[in-house]
């Protein structure tokens, strides 16, 4: 027999929609955010990120996290900016995909993080799913 708390956090958990994400981690995020594993989901989430920056901006294996994001997005050369964008912004872009990778995909690949709230776990998710809708708008067609 389930206990209240239980079920309310499966009730929280129920919020993600896997339509909504992005065909990159609609599978093994959706999945691991319904088993209530939201560190999982977190992490398959944004190094799905990372890959596709690695894959789009057509870098190394050894292009990884932080520096990664900020070649592919740098101002001047990075292979996925929009130049046609005032520098400032080009700048705010590639601090943002940095950003992201080395506060939510950074520590889960080094350490045991504590995420337990459903609320938080998705919006993470979601700024992933975001990211990742920029790198398919950007790639080199």
């Amino acid at each position: 027999m389930q206990s209240q708390e239980e079920i309310r956090e499966f009730s929280r958990s129920r919020k993600i929609q896997k339509d909504t994400l992005h065909p990159r981690i609609a599978d093994t995020v959706w999945s691991a955010f319904m088993r209530g594993e939201y560190d999982v989901a977190v992490f398959q989430a944004m190094k799905a990120v990372e890959v596709s920056v690695r894959q789009a901006g057509n870098f190394g294996a050894g292009d990884l996290g932080v520096d990664l994001m900020r070649k592919a997005f740098h101002e001047d050369n990075g292979p996925l900016t929009d130049k046609e964008t005032e520098k400032s912004e080009r700048q705010a872009r590639s601090a943002l995909f940095a950003g992201a990778i080395g506060s939510y995909k950074n520590p889960h690949s080094h350490r045991e993080v504590d995420l337990r709230i459903p609320e938080e776990a998705m919006e993470i998710v979601m700024l992933a799913n975001h990211l990742l809708r920029i790198v398919d708008a950007r790639k080199p067609k």
